[in-house]
């Protein structure tokens, strides 16, 4: 019976000797108290009852998540989140231990000293400009510090910038107010770009419809022209009755079509046929002109 007490107690001991250290992972053993060894990733043995594993640290990389409140140069008060990325140094792995007894409350000291060094002199514009200067400098400024107590600072990031919502809802308003300023004046010059080219438009088509019309008179007088001496050779008369006759048949033709027009809006001025005599005059005129500069063109 009391061989089997015995073996089971060798038994035991002999379990309690052995255990496992898993992967990124070391152990720190102390003996009487006192650190003895680190134990690497594997199986390994301690001496029961004499040695203890005391810790296991993990050299994985690690991120710490900090929030800092403070203010900027021109008195907004705005919220940073800070990540930190970090992890124990291998060759470093007892004073990682045995001379930080916190370490995450340390890097956050650290981190909040920082920051409310650099941003009070930043105006809130900046701040968001120049949020990777603020992680660069956090970096820096943590990588000396924690290489001495046996951490290595990876990363510091600035992931987020939280100003006061008033402050925050202001700079929006400020912003829509630029932008429908600028989407007010490219309006503006889109609709003066389109009245320039329309009146330039319209100067054109005015000009070529002058030119039409006179086009168009200058045909008719020629035709007229034209008509009255071939009229005046076979019949041997006037060339103002000719030009009184073709007046008359023009205005009896005009009534009959303004007549034909049920919708018609032409308002008729007291008048009788016998002023065609100074309309036929006037044409006569004309006619004749354009035959002295025909023929004027002819002699040159």
């Amino acid at each position: 019976m009391v061989a089997f007490v015995i073996l089971g107690i060798l038994l035991l001991l002999s379990f309690s000797s052995f255990f496992i250290v898993g992967q990124q992972t070391c152990a720190i053993i102390e003996r009487l108290g006192k650190f003895n060894r680190l134990a690497r990733p594997g199986l390994n043995f301690k001496i029961p009852f004499i040695e203890v594993v005391k810790s296991k640290i993990s050299l994985r990389i690690h991120q710490l998540e900090v929030d800092v409140e403070t203010k900027t140069k021109d008195n907004v008060f705005v919220r940073l989140e800070i990540a930190v990325q970090y992890r124990v140094l291998e060759s470093r792995i007892y004073d990682a231990y045995y001379t930080l007894q916190d370490p995450i409350a340390q890097i956050k000291a650290f981190v909040f000293d920082l920051v409310r060094a650099q941003v009070p002199l930043m105006d809130l514009d900046d701040v968001f400009s120049r949020k990777d200067d603020i992680a660069d400098a956090i970096k820096k400024d943590l990588k000396n510090p924690m290489y001495d107590f046996g951490y290595e600072i990876i990363k510091a990031l600035v992931t987020d910038i939280n100003p006061d919502p008033n402050v925050k809802a202001a700079m929006n308003e400020i912003n829509t107010a630029q932008r429908l300023r600028v989407a007010a004046a490219e309006k503006g010059e889109a609709e003066k770009i389109l009245k320039v080219k329309q009146a330039e438009a319209d100067a054109e088509s005015c000009i070529l419809h002058g030119k039409g019309v006179a086009g168009q008179r200058q045909a008719i007088i020629e035709g007229l022209s034209q008509s009255v001496d071939e009229f005046v050779k076979q019949t041997g008369s006037s060339a103002s009755n000719v030009m009184d006759m073709v007046l008359l048949i023009q205005y009896i033709d005009t009534l009959k079509d303004i007549g034909a027009n049920s919708k018609s809006n032409v308002v008729f001025v007291p008048h009788s046929p016998g002023n065609l005599s100074s309309i036929s005059e006037q044409l006569r005129e004309t006619i004749f002109a354009s035959d002295a500069l025909k023929k004027e063109k002819g002699k040159s």
